[in-house]
């Protein structure tokens, strides 16, 4: 019988390959974590501390350095870190040379409720607790606070925000009822009645419109309100 030296070769070698690739993986996994680092990706990373995150983790684990790589589970270290409500998103991943990263997006508020429940309204329309560490400084939204008038409140915030001039303006929305939304700026004394959140592009055309020419006239300090709820137009009251 002729041997096939060939299937031999490739059988020993196939052996060969999957042997050290499970020693590799063993001594891999025996391996111990001798750095951990916590990195804030993005901007505004004022509300939450490294050690808040570091705390969550000991809390699971125990001090990480030192510990073995067998005994952390990456995804579960990740739920543990986005169960903090500052965060937004987690990533966490062992490096080659043992470091066991955490890269964390925080949420951003863009609101600020202030009524019998105080706390921030983030950049996806959710609800944010106040941080101890910093109070961001956006918009201060007062009134009737339902589910509904914040949803109205998202809107008009993230239009806001898609504006330079509105954005570096406007301090404060006042929630008189559902559909009738007032904004406060920081410079002027009038309040801008906005009405619902229909036409919002329409409505801030006109008022940027009517913004202009009172400010070249020097009569921004003559009016009192300044209407935006009627259609193609800007109503005014002088004091």
């Amino acid at each position: 019988m002729r041997i096939n030296w060939d299937h031999i070769k490739l059988a020993f070698l196939s052996v060969t390959v999957v042997a050290l690739y499970g020693f590799a993986d063993q001594r891999n996994q025996k391996k111990k974590v001798n750095d951990v680092t916590i990195k804030f990706v993005g901007e505004d990373n004022l509300y939450l501390t490294e050690d808040a995150v570091n705390k969550l983790l000991i809390q699971k684990y125990g001090p990480l350095e030192n510990t073995l790589k067998e005994q952390l589970v990456l995804n579960t270290m990740e739920e543990i870190i986005l169960s903090n409500d500052m965060v937004k998103n987690a990533q966490v991943y062992l490096t080659v040379n043992g470091e066991l990263v955490s890269k964390i997006v925080q949420r951003k508020p863009i609101g600020r409720i202030e009524g019998v429940s105080r706390f921030y309204l983030d950049d996806q329309g959710e609800r944010m607790p106040l941080s101890k560490h910093h109070s961001a400084r956006v918009p201060i939204i007062t009134g009737k606070i339902t589910g509904k008038t914040l949803e109205d409140a998202y809107v008009i915030l993230d239009y806001i925000n898609h504006d330079d001039f509105l954005r570096k303006n406007v301090i404060g929305i006042h929630i008189e009822d559902e559909g009738k939304y007032q904004l406060k700026f920081r410079m002027e004394n009038f309040v801008v009645n906005l009405g619902g959140v229909d036409n919002l592009n329409k409505k801030f055309k006109n008022f940027m419109a009517f913004y202009a020419k009172a400010a070249k006239d020097n009569s921004l300090e003559d009016y009192v309100t300044v209407s935006l709820e009627f259609n193609n137009q800007v109503v005014c009251t002088k004091i």
